[in-house]
């Protein structure tokens, strides 16, 4: 609830949605449509997203860059600002690649670019509504602070 979530457990949650629908709409700023991409996480490198792509990708110029998340079951939200840069460790692109991802290659890691998008802010909504913030929706009444959802500003998500 909006009033016992710390901005970090926010952030925490935020991860734990991610790697259960590890999915995101990415865009570079400046007039370009987002896309759908698939996401990975390395725990050795807390603020970043890695995420395969062609190499003409239209995030692949890399820069600003906005990203949307929306939960699995619609229960959680963010909005991720950061910078999208190619990602030119060769163990960390060994690391990520799995089955998944090799799937979108049909040449394989030849024809794959890794990208990473490093978060410098967020903003994340947790809409678990409490039980009598719900009967208000649906009978009438006024939502109070203690029955809202979270709602977090970070500069961090790790």
């Amino acid at each position: 609830m909006a009033n016992h979530d710390s901005p970090q457990e926010v952030a925490e949650t935020f991860l734990k949605k991610l790697e259960e629908s590890p999915f995101v709409m990415i865009g570079l700023t400046g007039g370009q449509h987002s896309e759908p991409m698939n996401v990975k996480l390395d725990d050795t490198q807390p603020n970043t997203l890695f995420i395969f792509s062609a190499h003409d990708n239209r995030i692949a110029k890399g820069g600003a860059a906005m990203a949307q998340f929306v939960g699995k079951g619609h229960d959680f939200f963010g909005c991720l600002a950061g910078r999208v840069s190619q990602e030119t460790d060769q163990a960390t692109f060994d690391k990520l690649w799995d089955n998944r991802v090799e799937a979108w290659f049909p040449n394989g890691k030849a024809d794959a670019r890794l990208n990473r998008f490093d978060v410098t802010s967020a903003e994340l909504w947790e809409t678990d509504v409490a039980v009598s913030g719900r009967l208000k929706m649906l009978f009438g009444g006024t939502i109070d602070a203690s029955e809202s959802s979270s709602h977090a500003k970070v500069g961090s998500i790790a």
